[in-house]
């Protein structure tokens, strides 16, 4: 693991008498990420500066624009409360004097491996994760913080800025709107104005979200037989221990060549190729890296298990997507509305559907039907079970994916330049891959992957015959 030796600790507060004490209800929308591992991300940026020149300018700027940012951004500084015995609902409360914990550290460690995109062990980088504060129990109810923050100096090398939330806070578009608009400030010299203007605040009324289909008090029955208020604990380095991890890159012209493969594939079978969207990129790359994650998990299963071999063939694989919904319903919800606005899209298909010689077009076809309901009025289709989905599926062949190229991390620029490299953490432990732009050309796609060593060999030489 990366050594990395804490400096200071700081509690970081908007402006004070900036922000009011706010309640802000969980909707629909948010109850089932109760369920979820804390979401962790790295953003890493060549910084060849010497730690007392970051001591004495760079800290300074971080720490007063990360207080002006939390100023709009303020539940991040709060608690989720969770009463302790229901029926009673978990809300967010900010009230004057709330904080986010801010970690500053120093490293020696290579930083050219830790942005690299070659495999290495997983539990490398978990140093640079900020561990979130404990709860606490107030007036009968749980408060958990929900974000914390590390920054890790490599001196005259890198910078590491390292973020640990609750995903019940917010979705990956409400976040990367904090980290762009912290960064905006901070590239500004600390000027609160470069990101005031109305179009980019972000939008906290929490009655803008609808229940039209009654499904909070569903997810909130749900949830208290699930877990309650003891919430998921944060994967452990034991969980990861046996994994590495790599980052895999999709150029434009290896997706223009597969969607051109399916769809000549669908012509063959004399399938209607405009039927459903299966010439998105989305839905072409999800289904490819799908069937090589389950081959390669399915060669791993067979060395340690012989009877793997005469699993049934009716055996469910499952894959999850999640899709924005803020232009997606019937009523109207601004794009910087601040919360979760997520819809999951479970998919299952057999095992000899996956592993045959049309697994990828089938796949395809799955997810590009979800897709078209979603974008044809059905996002919120069988979302009553969405909680007891998860649960079904969780504990057997699930593959989700985390993070979307839509939401432009490469973009997160504190003035050091675009990142050298962002990492998504949490896919370690909770069996997810990761999207994101490709920092090196438009149009390419960047794949995050933890895997044991013997699925990860296997996976490369899958991706990469099948790219070929």
């Amino acid at each position: 693991m990366v050594k990395v030796k804490i400096l200071h600790r700081h509690d970081i507060s908007p402006p004070v008498n900036s922000v009011s004490e706010t309640v802000l209800p969980l909707t629909f929308f948010d109850i089932p990420w109760l369920l979820c591992c804390p979401i962790q991300r790295l953003f890493f940026y060549d910084f060849p500066e010497s730690p007392p020149s970051f001591a004495q300018t760079t800290l300074p700027l971080l720490v007063h624009s990360l207080s002006l940012c939390l100023r709009r951004f303020f539940p991040f500084a709060g608690s989720l409360v969770l009463p302790l015995a229901p029926p009673q609902k978990p809300y967010i409360l900010y009230s004057e004097g709330d904080s986010l914990s801010l970690t500053v550290a120093e490293s020696t460690a290579d930083f050219a491996q830790l942005v690299c995109d070659e495999v290495c062990d997983a539990t490398l980088i978990h140093p640079l994760v900020p561990q979130l504060p404990p709860p606490c129990e107030s007036d009968g109810a749980r408060l958990w913080p929900l974000m914390a923050i590390q920054v890790t100096l490599f001196p005259n090398k890198g910078i590491c800025i390292g973020v640990n939330f609750l995903h019940v806070a917010a979705d990956g578009r409400s976040f990367n709107h904090f980290m762009k608009s912290w960064a905006s400030i901070h590239r500004s010299g600390g000027d609160p104005t470069c990101a005031n203007s109305d179009d980019l605040s972000p939008f906290h009324d929490r009655g803008v979200i609808k229940d039209l289909n009654g499904l909070e008090p569903i997810f909130l029955k749900d949830w208290w037989s699930c877990v309650g208020p003891s919430l998921s604990p944060s994967p452990t380095l034991l969980t990861v221990a046996d994994k590495v991890r790599a980052t895999f890159v999709f150029k434009k012209a290896h997706i223009d060549g597969l969607k051109a493969q399916v769809l000549s594939q669908l012509k063959n079978d004399d399938i209607d190729s405009e039927s459903d969207p299966i010439h998105l990129s989305f839905v072409v790359m999800c289904a490819f890296v799908w069937i090589c994650i389950i081959k390669s998990k399915e060669e791993e299963q067979q060395r340690c298990d012989h009877s793997s071999s005469e699993r049934g063939k009716d055996e469910l694989y499952y894959f999850a997507f999640l899709a924005d919904c803020r232009d997606q319903l019937e009523y109207s919800i601004p794009l910087t509305y601040f919360g979760n606005c997520l819809v999951p899209c479970f998919i299952s298909k057999k095992r000899s559907t996956v592993l045959g010689k049309s697994g990828i077009l089938h796949a395809a076809r799955a997810i590009g039907i979800r897709v078209k309901e979603i974008r044809t009025g059905g996002a919120l289709r069988v979302m009553d079970g969405w909680i007891r989905n998860f649960n079904i599926a969780k504990s057997r062949d699930l593959l989700t994916v985390a993070g979307s190229p839509r939401l432009k991390v490469y973009e997160t620029d504190f003035g050091w330049g675009r990142p050298r490299k962002s990492h998504v953490v949490h896919i370690d432990a909770s069996g997810a891959f990761s999207l994101a732009e490709s920092r090196d050309e438009d149009g390419g796609v960047e794949v995050g992957l933890a895997l044991t060593s013997v699925c990860m060999n296997k996976f490369i030489y899958l991706f990469e015959k099948g790219l070929n």
